[in-house]
């Protein structure tokens, strides 16, 4: 589907959450008012599955780790919440990779997630998912978060021996707010932590938010303290010289019209700056449901990933 034909789409489907006797209130964001930009920050308004997505979640990960056993946990910060599930493939010194959950910003656990693991350590890579604390206890702050997950990243890349990880091939998947944060992970500046540029060779970025400035105006702002610096440090669309790998970007034409432009202009961006990127359209699916194709080897971000990481399905 062309970006024209995706763009009216998108506008037909926004209509059908639009209440049509409703005045129009001042434009807040292009040709949003208030009401508008608040629901298309909100993806229950446009996923009315979210409930049955969410309960096969849990379900599925349970499975997984019956099926793959008890992950190894290390901490790689200091307090409780900062720690790593990391399920261990069979190979030798074989590639990672790191997945950070969504969640608007606002709740989930690594152990959540279990059920993406199946997919990396059968086609025989490691996978590790993160926890880090979420926006309510961080008092608001994001660049808390932010730097819990890169300091994640960077005691991966260090430590990856320790469970016979490659630390010559890590790659970073994210999805939502997850993929907001893998966004700022891969155009991170890891010298501050005396690392190389190319810590990452590869992200996945599937459904998240690459400039805040329209995340800003809307009703996140209750609960996320945004600042000039955060706004500015934290929009992976304004610091690609620092990227230095290739990007997968993905979205579902079900999901709210903000996201779906979201990563439409940062692919087109990436493309502008002439990284190297791929961008993937979910037809039909909603934002909570184009995760569950990452747990498929065959499903569109799950072959993609592993195409991504020179793997292939079991």
């Amino acid at each position: 589907m062309s970006s024209q034909a995706a763009g009216a789409a998108e506008l037909a489907r926004g209509a059908e959450h639009q209440d049509a006797t409703r005045p129009k209130g001042p434009l807040v964001w292009r040709d949003m008012d208030q009401q508008e930009l608040d629901a298309a920050y909100n993806q229950s308004k446009y996923a009315p599955n979210q409930a049955q997505v969410q309960e096969r979640r849990a379900v599925n990960s349970a499975r997984a780790r019956e099926r793959l056993g008890a992950p190894l946990r290390f901490a790689y910060g200091a307090s409780a919440i900062e720690g790593l599930d990391v399920y261990r493939t069979n190979k030798a010194k074989a590639p990672i990779n790191v997945f950070i959950h969504g969640g608007a910003w606002r709740n989930g656990r690594a152990a959540d997630f279990a059920y993406l693991a199946e997919i990396f350590v059968h086609a025989g890579a490691h996978s590790v998912i993160l926890d880090f604390t979420n926006i309510d206890a961080a008092g608001g702050n994001l660049m808390v978060m932010a730097e819990q997950v890169h300091s994640a990243v960077a005691w991966v890349y260090k430590n990856a021996g320790t469970f016979g990880g490659d630390a010559n091939r890590l790659y970073v998947s994210g999805h939502s707010s997850g993929g907001h944060l893998a966004g700022t992970v891969v155009t991170a500046d890891w010298r501050k932590f005396g690392l190389p540029a190319d810590v990452v060779k590869g992200g996945l970025l599937c459904s998240g938010m690459y400039d805040l400035k329209p995340v800003r105006l809307s009703a996140r702002s209750n609960y996320v303290k945004f600042t000039d610096e955060i706004e500015q440090e934290l929009s992976a669309l304004r610091h690609l010289d620092r990227l230095a790998c290739p990007v997968i970007v993905g979205y579902g034409t079900c999901e709210t019209p903000e996201f779906q432009r979201q990563a439409r202009d940062f692919a087109a961006a990436l493309k502008s700056a002439g990284k190297p990127h791929q961008l993937l359209v979910g037809e039909a699916y909603n934002h909570f449901e184009m995760l569950e194709t990452l747990a498929n080897p065959y499903g569109l971000l799950g072959h993609a990933v592993l195409a991504q990481m020179r793997l292939s399905a079991a």
